[in-house]
């Protein structure tokens, strides 16, 4: 086949994250099977505006300001030059809303939808433009086939008016070579939390930082990791510090994939307190390399944590009960092995090759083509 992918970033864009984590797993598989695949992406301060990487031809037009709007001119284009079999489009943000002006056979994949969450993260102008954009998905995809990565963003999509029949469910997997658990890695001496991810308002990561000023009053050596990189980073720094936990808050910023999965692996246990999410990846990871959870109980993350048995989810927002969470795994050495144990049996069930298989019989599906 030859497939078009459409997605607001690809992953050596500094914005990127789980969705263009998700959506290049797969497309570099596809490659390997023999299939040609183009990404239509954003262009970020610094990039080429054509390469190949890993066999994937990547074309970048615009900035993340502006692509939305440039689309309709560099998609068109690509089309009618290319002779393309499938689009798959990736909505994880402002959709494009390609059937508008494009006669192509399309896969809609939706990580997640932000819905009222966008409030949460930016002011309320520009807020009820990404809501109100979002609103007419539904109309305007009508009768095309959605490809989603949790029960939850199926059920989200669903209730919006999307037909079950035109809904198929593909997990997100796991590369265990690289997010491989190590029993010779000790956990640090001191009780340790780590955050990773991008720091982002939606996250909730100031929602972490205010519970471990209530952990460290009954276990005081207790300290955070915030791993990642973000527009909300200067905010954090000024709660920790006006928490009187600066000291006990370690930012990092960005870090290199080797250092990601050395903090994972030596943490006592891994938080992702956000708002809502497609899926969660960071906690399959986190159990991938042997350490519990702890997870908000919403939508997405209820579905990449099995609670009690891989780790343990708290009612989003809830301080006071994120800080009971936290101290029940840190304070016991019994409940946090048996967490990683099942931890582990579930990161078993997860493999981008198999996820990548599923995504290739549903593209031949869908274009009447066989492997």
């Amino acid at each position: 086949m030859k497939i078009l992918a459409l997605n607001w970033n690809d992953l050596k864009n500094p914005y990127a994250g789980g969705a263009e984590v998700h959506l290049e797993e797969l497309l570099r598989r596809l490659v390997t099977y023999g299939h040609e695949v183009t990404l239509l992406c954003s262009g970020f301060e610094g990039c080429r505006r054509s390469e190949t990487v890993e066999g994937i031809r990547i074309v970048r037009r615009g900035n993340r300001h502006n692509f939305n709007l440039v689309v309709p001119f560099h998609i068109r284009r690509l089309v009618r030059d290319n002779h393309f079999d499938i689009l798959v489009e990736d909505i994880n943000k402002i959709p494009f809303y390609t059937p508008l002006y494009l006669d192509i056979k399309t896969l809609v994949v939706v990580p997640h939808l932000f819905a009222t969450t966008v409030f949460h993260e930016i002011n309320f102008v520009l807020g009820c433009y990404i809501y109100l954009a979002e609103k007419p998905m539904v109309s305007v995809y009508r009768g095309r086939p959605f490809n989603v990565i949790s029960e939850s963003t199926a059920d989200d999509i669903a209730a919006r008016g999307v037909s079950r029949n035109d809904i198929s469910i593909i997990h997100c997997g796991i590369d265990r070579q690289v997010y491989a658990y190590d029993p010779g890695v000790p956990k640090y001496e001191q009780p340790t939390i780590l955050y990773l991810g991008r720091i982002k308002k939606y996250k909730s990561i100031q929602d972490l930082i205010r519970a471990l000023e209530l952990v460290k009053k009954k276990l005081p050596e207790a300290r955070l990791m915030v791993v990642g990189a973000g527009d909300y980073l200067d905010s954090l720094k000024s709660l920790a510090r006006s928490l009187g936990l600066a000291r006990d808050v370690e930012f990092t910023g960005f870090v290199s994939p080797e250092e990601k999965v050395e903090r994972m692996r030596r943490a006592h246990v891994s938080v992702l307190p956000s708002l809502k999410e497609g899926w969660g990846l960071t906690n399959i990871e986190a159990n991938s390399v042997g350490t519990a959870v702890v997870a908000a109980d919403v939508p997405g993350l209820r579905d990449s944590v099995r609670d009690g048995e891989t780790g343990l989810l708290y009612e989003y927002g809830n301080v006071e009960q994120l800080a009971r969470k936290l101290l029940q795994i840190l304070a016991d050495d019994n409940l946090r092995a048996r967490l990683q144990e099942g931890a582990l049996k579930w990161a078993e069930t997860f493999n981008w090759d198999d996820a990548a298989r599923k995504f290739e019989d549903l593209l031949l599906k869908l274009t009447g083509e066989r492997r």
